[in-house]
Protein backbone atom coordinates (compact mmCIF):
# COMPACT_ATOMS: atom_id res chain seq x y z
CA UNK A 1 0.00 0.00 0.00
CA UNK A 2 0.83 3.61 -1.46
CA UNK A 3 1.74 5.83 1.56
CA UNK A 4 -1.15 8.09 0.56
CA UNK A 5 -3.40 4.97 0.86
CA UNK A 6 -1.54 4.68 4.30
CA UNK A 7 -2.75 8.09 5.34
CA UNK A 8 -6.11 8.18 4.10
CA UNK A 9 -6.68 4.49 6.41
CA UNK A 10 -4.99 6.06 9.22
CA UNK A 11 -7.02 9.42 8.99
CA UNK A 12 -10.38 7.12 8.44
CA UNK A 13 -9.23 4.85 11.57
CA UNK A 14 -8.83 7.87 13.82
CA UNK A 15 -12.42 9.82 12.56
CA UNK A 16 -13.75 5.98 13.23
CA UNK A 17 -12.79 5.68 17.09
CA UNK A 18 -14.05 9.47 17.59
CA UNK A 19 -17.42 8.50 15.91
CA UNK A 20 -17.79 4.92 17.92
CA UNK A 21 -16.27 6.60 21.08
CA UNK A 22 -19.11 9.53 20.71
CA UNK A 23 -21.67 7.01 20.49
CA UNK A 24 -20.40 4.40 23.05
CA UNK A 25 -20.60 7.38 25.74
CA UNK A 26 -23.99 8.37 24.54
CA UNK A 27 -25.98 5.22 23.73
CA UNK A 28 -24.41 2.73 26.09
CA UNK A 29 -22.65 4.15 29.20
CA UNK A 30 -25.95 7.02 28.46
CA UNK A 31 -23.99 10.63 28.62
CA UNK A 32 -26.06 12.96 27.40
CA UNK A 33 -24.18 15.53 24.84
CA UNK A 34 -24.13 18.44 25.62
CA UNK A 35 -24.48 21.16 22.69
CA UNK A 36 -21.56 22.12 21.90
CA UNK A 37 -20.34 17.99 22.00
CA UNK A 38 -23.19 18.13 18.77
CA UNK A 39 -21.30 20.42 17.18
CA UNK A 40 -18.18 18.47 17.65
CA UNK A 41 -20.04 15.62 16.26
CA UNK A 42 -21.56 17.29 13.22
CA UNK A 43 -18.18 17.77 12.30
CA UNK A 44 -16.55 14.36 12.67
CA UNK A 45 -19.13 11.88 11.65
CA UNK A 46 -19.48 12.88 8.42
CA UNK A 47 -15.52 12.36 8.05
CA UNK A 48 -16.05 8.67 8.43
CA UNK A 49 -17.78 8.39 5.21
CA UNK A 50 -15.53 10.68 3.32
CA UNK A 51 -12.48 9.45 4.15
CA UNK A 52 -13.57 5.73 4.14
CA UNK A 53 -14.99 6.75 0.53
CA UNK A 54 -11.57 8.29 -0.43
CA UNK A 55 -9.73 5.52 0.60
CA UNK A 56 -11.94 2.90 -1.22
CA UNK A 57 -11.93 5.32 -4.45
CA UNK A 58 -8.09 6.14 -4.00
CA UNK A 59 -9.36 10.05 -4.03
CA UNK A 60 -6.71 12.23 -2.39
CA UNK A 61 -8.08 15.20 -2.45
CA UNK A 62 -10.92 14.69 0.49
CA UNK A 63 -7.86 16.15 2.35
CA UNK A 64 -9.27 19.68 1.42
CA UNK A 65 -12.22 18.91 2.76
CA UNK A 66 -11.41 17.26 5.55
CA UNK A 67 -8.58 19.67 6.96
CA UNK A 68 -11.61 22.61 6.84
CA UNK A 69 -13.75 19.90 8.59
CA UNK A 70 -11.03 19.02 11.48
CA UNK A 71 -9.99 22.80 12.08
CA UNK A 72 -13.71 23.83 12.60
CA UNK A 73 -14.26 21.05 14.83
CA UNK A 74 -11.07 21.65 16.59
CA UNK A 75 -12.18 24.86 17.64
CA UNK A 76 -15.03 23.64 18.84
CA UNK A 77 -13.48 21.52 21.12
CA UNK A 78 -10.58 23.61 22.13
CA UNK A 79 -13.26 26.18 23.55
CA UNK A 80 -15.21 23.59 24.99
CA UNK A 81 -12.27 22.43 26.79
CA UNK A 82 -11.43 25.64 27.85
CA UNK A 83 -14.66 25.74 29.30
CA UNK A 84 -14.42 22.74 31.29
CA UNK A 85 -11.24 23.29 32.73
CA UNK A 86 -10.25 27.02 32.58
CA UNK A 87 -12.57 29.22 35.40
CA UNK A 88 -12.39 32.31 33.75
CA UNK A 89 -13.57 30.32 30.67
CA UNK A 90 -16.41 28.72 33.05
CA UNK A 91 -17.49 31.77 34.31
CA UNK A 92 -18.06 33.90 31.20
CA UNK A 93 -19.33 31.37 28.81
CA UNK A 94 -22.84 31.54 28.23
CA UNK A 95 -26.01 28.98 29.15
CA UNK A 96 -25.36 25.25 26.71
CA UNK A 97 -28.99 24.41 27.12
CA UNK A 98 -30.37 21.24 29.59
CA UNK A 99 -27.08 19.61 29.89
CA UNK A 100 -24.21 22.55 30.46
CA UNK A 101 -20.98 22.62 28.95
CA UNK A 102 -18.99 22.68 31.93
CA UNK A 103 -19.87 19.22 33.14
CA UNK A 104 -17.40 16.51 32.42
CA UNK A 105 -18.89 12.50 32.54
CA UNK A 106 -14.96 11.47 32.51
CA UNK A 107 -11.70 12.84 33.78
CA UNK A 108 -8.90 10.61 32.91
CA UNK A 109 -5.29 11.53 34.66
CA UNK A 110 -7.06 14.60 35.63
CA UNK A 111 -6.87 16.37 32.26
CA UNK A 112 -8.43 14.17 29.73
CA UNK A 113 -12.33 14.77 29.41
CA UNK A 114 -14.43 13.84 26.17
CA UNK A 115 -14.25 17.45 24.14
CA UNK A 116 -10.22 17.03 24.68
CA UNK A 117 -10.55 13.51 22.81
CA UNK A 118 -12.34 14.97 20.26
CA UNK A 119 -9.75 17.39 20.34
CA UNK A 120 -6.63 14.79 19.65
CA UNK A 121 -8.44 12.78 16.68
CA UNK A 122 -9.51 16.39 15.13
CA UNK A 123 -5.70 17.64 15.39
CA UNK A 124 -4.58 13.96 14.31
CA UNK A 125 -6.89 14.11 11.40
CA UNK A 126 -6.08 18.03 10.59
CA UNK A 127 -2.26 16.82 10.17
CA UNK A 128 -2.99 13.99 7.99
CA UNK A 129 -4.99 16.10 5.91
CA UNK A 130 -2.56 18.68 5.53
CA UNK A 131 0.13 16.29 4.64
CA UNK A 132 -1.61 14.27 2.19
CA UNK A 133 -2.62 18.18 0.50
CA UNK A 134 1.15 19.05 0.62
CA UNK A 135 2.05 15.27 -0.98
CA UNK A 136 -0.26 15.69 -3.81
CA UNK A 137 1.08 19.48 -4.16
CA UNK A 138 4.58 17.79 -4.85
CA UNK A 139 3.50 14.60 -6.97
CA UNK A 140 4.73 12.27 -3.40
CA UNK A 141 3.77 8.91 -3.44
CA UNK A 142 6.40 7.23 -1.24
Amino acid sequence: MARKENHLLTAWIVALIATLGSLYFSEIMKFIPCELCWYQRIFMYPQVFLLGMAFVRKDFKIARYTLMLSIIGGTISSYHYLIQKITFFRDTAPSCGIVPCTGQYINWFGFMTIPFLALIAFISISIISYRLIKMEKEGKDE
